[in-house]
């Protein structure tokens, strides 16, 4: 009876490419970070590409010469809870919405009723938040029905049972929602007085008043500095 054989060590993967000229090691570290992000359904965490490169590649510069060669390409990569993940562009949402294509990778944020914008936005600012403080906020009930499509789509969980009265669900925001609108964790979300100051944080006056909350923010503006902490708690950033 013949011995089996023994199964060939896999070579190392090679992360240094020492042999390799410095303009061609540069490329094969963008075309291997490239590639994972690209064939990555979920964001790709920093450590994780760190895996593909050399140990003195510095990997924000990396990516962001990833970044330079795809403008004016529909699509791009961003930094959304906590990994880099290709987006397309958001003035593109329309036509890939409209296209009805099975199972897109990314079309933006999910349409979503004026009410339900409402209670997620109120939700991502006061997390976790109870039923009834959403609909003290909101001035009318926000209804089971619009707490159980949110969770359908995976943009809020109840993850534990406020201590009042008949201990209801406390909801908070999670992962997806980081990633439906384009958000690297709940700092990015605008600043809580100012949105108070323009009134969307009353009952909505229109479906692009709260879409504006929860857009992409291309400003710069953070939580207030006491209520970071509390909230990155929750949001599972």
């Amino acid at each position: 009876m013949s011995r089996p054989r023994k199964a060939e060590p896999e070579a190392s993967f090679d992360t240094e490419l020492a042999d390799l000229p410095e303009p061609m090691r540069w490329r094969e570290w963008m075309g291997r970070v490239e590639g994972v992000i690209f064939s990555a359904r979920d964001p790709v965490p920093r450590e994780t590409l760190a895996r593909l490169v050399g140990r003195e590649c510095n990997l924000d510069d990396l990516v962001e010469d990833i970044v330079d060669e795809l403008r004016g390409r529909p699509y791009d990569i961003v930094f959304v809870a906590g990994g880099w993940q290709f987006r397309t562009r958001p003035r593109f949402a329309g036509a890939i919405r409209a296209a009805r294509v099975a199972a897109l990778r990314d079309a933006g944020a999910p349409e979503l009723t004026p009410t339900e914008l409402l209670a997620l936005t109120a939700i991502a600012y006061l997390q976790p938040a109870t039923r009834a403080e959403l609909s003290r906020l909101a001035g009318k009930e926000i209804s089971r029905d619009v707490i159980g499509r949110l969770k359908r789509l995976d943009l809020i969980d109840g993850v534990l049972r406020a201590p009042e009265p008949g201990a209801p669900f406390a909801y908070v925001t999670t992962r997806t929602f980081l990633q439906a609108f384009g958000l690297a964790n709940l700092r990015d979300l605008p600043d809580l007085e100012r949105l108070e100051d323009e009134g969307l944080l009353q009952p909505p006056r229109s479906v692009a008043d709260l879409d504006s909350v929860l857009a992409v923010a291309e400003e710069d503006a953070e939580l207030p500095d006491e209520a970071e902490d509390d909230r990155e708690e929750w949001s599972g950033a």
